[in-house]
């Protein structure tokens, strides 16, 4: 991290998607400072976090006194504003428009069904649990799955642009998901070794460790 760099402040929760955006600012090697809205049910973060993001969600992310709330906004942010890096695609890149694509494709797509398998498997209460919304989930996951594994990976280490970009923080974020709930073990073989080049990044494994 560089001392000269602006102060970030980053709203974090472990697991949450906060997690993506602190992947970016260690890749980055930007400065910034977590800040943990206490998990009181109901109420994260009280009055206080409240009057940063409403919602009381995470992440929410500020720089300069501008609040920012979606994680993938933080990320385009991120590496639009802080200076050249390969983490990003120009316009000019002849692999632009699959980084638009794949950078996207981790919450518009993606995001529905991990959310409904995460929460019909393991986030509610067993009893508000439904297994048919869990199996539906389940096989739109592994379509997902599949669809990486061809369309994503076929002949590549990388979504986009022959190297790591955020289009794979975007993705990658998703795999993580499905690893905590126990899915990744039987994602196609390219996945998997693709998610095991992600879990080796040291920037990951700081912004995942806590």
């Amino acid at each position: 991290m560089t001392a000269s760099t602006p102060d970030i402040i980053l709203y974090h929760a472990p697991r949450s998607r906060s997690v993506r955006v602190r992947w970016c600012l260690e890749e980055m090697g930007l400065a910034y400072r977590l800040e943990r809205p206490a998990f009181n049910h109901g109420d994260v973060g009280g009055e206080a976090f409240r009057a940063v993001n409403p919602l009381q969600k995470v992440p929410a992310m500020s720089d300069h006194g501008e609040v920012m709330l979606e994680s993938l906004a933080m990320i385009d942010y991120l590496t639009s504003v802080y200076g050249l890096n390969d983490l990003r695609a120009s316009p000019d890149d002849p692999g632009y428009p699959r980084y638009l694509e794949w950078f996207h494709y981790g919450e518009a797509s993606m995001a529905m069904s991990i959310n409904l398998l995460l929460g019909h498997t393991a986030l509610l209460p067993e009893k508000h649990r439904n297994p048919a919304m869990a199996a539906w989930a389940r096989k739109e996951v592994d379509k997902h799955l599949a669809h990486i594994a061809a369309r994503g990976l076929e002949d590549r280490e990388w979504l986009a642009c022959g190297r790591f970009t955020a289009a794979d923080m975007s993705v990658g974020y998703m795999l993580y998901l499905l690893k905590l709930i126990r899915v990744m073990g039987d994602a196609p073989e390219p996945v998997q070794a693709y998610w095991a080049r992600i879990a080796a990044r040291p920037a990951w494994r700081a912004a995942s460790a806590d």
